[in-house]
């Protein structure tokens, strides 16, 4: 088994009367997405900060390739590399300037240093916007060429602090693609993210965070499996048969109903832990058929990562703007 890229014990960081990380455990396997998902307030940046090499632990070990981040800082910082919140370019320079700078100071040579910078501005899409003065840029642009400068040095493992945060779905679509292609390239990628779609695209496991702890650690599948297993949506034919179907339903499975906003659309939630949901579900069906109740649709599916965040922190997510 191959060496995990972050592993945590313990992990606390103090601020006077507050304590925004309390006891955190991580183990980030090497070569995936690893998902820090919480609300505003939990501790995903201040955990990135400590890994990062940024702030000094108050309490426990972290570790980044075996390497501690506090005795062997200078090692960690060879590994890595940090993409913040908010981009961090010379606004009055252009993007190539911008690269090509950063290329000379990680110690390229000139011409290596502008042959990088073109391939990346290509592979990145900004090839035309090379020539231009970053403040011209959009959201997505500036994201993409902080990515970009990021990736000058290859890094083993690629911080990402909310990569997203602002940008139009179009952008964030795009940004998504790149982190995919950074990891095929077999870059670790820790994301600290509050999209949970953006967490449900891209990370292999996802650790929530909320008051500075764990809550939950696993695939997407184990933390959906764990606030539930799953929800039967159905669709009739008639509404005025949305009552009994909701008596058939609430029975049948052992499960509170909702009735949607659709006249003819409900939905039942299956609790975890009971019998397999596929076969209570094929049993509910059947149960609507022998009450003579016609059914135009009817879906099982697990349930939203919007559910889980729900359930494990007592809150829905912040939205972003």
């Amino acid at each position: 088994m191959s060496e995990p890229a972050v592993e945590t014990n313990a992990l606390v960081k103090v601020y006077g009367d507050t304590r925004p990380v309390d006891g955190v455990d991580l183990t980030v396997p090497a070569g995936t997405v690893y998902g820090l998902l919480g609300p505003n307030g939990a501790g995903k940046t201040t955990v990135v900060r400590m890994l990062a090499t940024l702030v000094r632990p108050d309490g426990g070990e972290a570790r980044v390739f075996g390497k501690d981040v506090v005795r062997e800082a200078a090692a960690v910082r060879r590994r890595i590399s940090l993409i913040g919140q908010y981009a961090s370019l010379d606004e009055d320079l252009t993007g190539a300037e911008n690269l090509r700078l950063v290329g000379r100071l990680l110690g390229h040579r000139g011409a290596a240093a502008r042959d990088r910078a073109d391939e990346l501005l290509a592979a990145f899409g900004l090839a035309e916007a090379a020539g231009r003065q970053v403040k011209s840029y959009s959201g997505g642009m500036r994201r993409r060429l902080d990515i970009a400068v990021s990736i000058l040095s290859t890094p083993e493992l690629l911080f990402l602090d909310e990569p997203t945060t602002g940008l139009d779905p179009r952008s964030r679509n795009h940004v998504w693609d790149i982190v995919k292609a950074i990891v095929a390239q077999n870059t670790t990628v820790l994301l600290t993210t509050q999209y949970l779609e953006e967490a449900d695209r891209l990370a292999s496991r996802i650790a929530v965070l909320d008051h500075g702890k764990v809550v939950a650690e696993g695939t997407k599948g184990e933390l959906k499996a764990s606030v539930g297993a799953g929800a039967v949506h159905v669709r009739l034919r008639a509404p005025d048969q949305r009552s009994a179907a909701g008596a058939v339903l609430a029975e049948t499975l052992g499960a509170e109903v909702e009735f949607d906003a659709d006249p003819v659309a409900l939905t039942a939630r299956l609790p975890g832990g009971g019998p397999d949901a596929a076969a209570l579900s094929s049993r509910a069906l059947a149960a609507l058929a022998g009450a003579g109740i016609a059914v135009d649709a009817f879906s099982l599916g697990q349930p939203s990562l919007d559910e889980v965040f729900l359930a494990l922190t007592g809150r829905a997510r912040e939205v972003v703007a």
